[in-house]
C-alpha cells in the first residue's frame, strides 16, 4: 500500500518580542564572522504566555555572501514558574545596504528583507509537554533593540 503525505499547514501559535542588549563583534573566528547579541527580556504572548529572562544569547555566523545564521538561545517562565527553553535556529538575508542599515538600527521594513526561523522547545512542564511534539517555524522582524516574531506550528 503506498500513502501520500499530507501537506502540511500553518497556525498561529504565539507571538515573541525578544529585547537585546548590545552586539558584541568578535570578528572572523574559525567559524566565520561570529557576532553575539545578548537576550536581555521579552514577553511570549498569544497561546502561550511567558516572561523572557535574561541571560540567552543569539550565536550569529554572518556568512561571506552576508547572509546572517541565527543561532538564539533563551529560557522564558509562565506566570505559574514553568521554565521553557527556545531555541531559534533560521537566517536573515537581503541586498547589503538593507542588512547594513537594520546593523544601524535604522527602521527598515520586514519586506525588504528575508528572516525565518524554526523554534524548537524543551520543557519540564507537563501542561506544556505538547510544545516538545511539534515543529515551529516563524515570520520575523529585526527592530533596533528587538527581535519580534509571529510563531506556527506545522500540523
Amino acid at each position: 500500500m503506498t500513502h501520500t503525505p499530507t501537506v502540511p499547514t500553518l497556525e498561529h501559535a504565539f507571538d515573541v518580542v525578544v529585547r537585546l542588549g548590545p552586539l558584541a563583534d568578535h570578528g572572523r573566528t574559525r567559524a566565520g564572522h561570529r557576532r553575539v547579541i545578548p537576550i536581555i527580556g521579552g514577553q511570549v504572548t498569544g497561546g502561550l504566555d511567558a516572561e523572557i529572562l535574561p541571560g540567552g544569547a543569539d550565536w550569529q555566523v554572518v556568512r561571506d555572501d552576508g547572509a546572517i545564521e541565527v543561532d538564539g538561545r533563551y529560557t522564558a517562565r509562565t506566570p505559574g514558574g514553568e521554565l521553557i527553553y527556545l531555541q531559534v535556529a533560521g537566517v536573515r538575508t537581503g541586498p547589503p545596504q538593507v542588512l547594513a542599515a537594520l546593523l544601524a538600527g535604522d527602521d527598515v521594513s520586514p519586506d525588504r528583507y528575508y528572516f525565518r526561523t524554526v523554534i524548537t522547545i524543551e520543557t519540564d512542564a507537563a501542561a506544556l509537554a505538547h510544545l516538545e511534539h511539534a515543529v515551529f517555524v516563524a515570520s520575523c522582524v529585526r527592530d533596533a533593540d528587538a527581535v519580534r516574531y509571529a510563531a506556527y506550528r506545522v500540523t
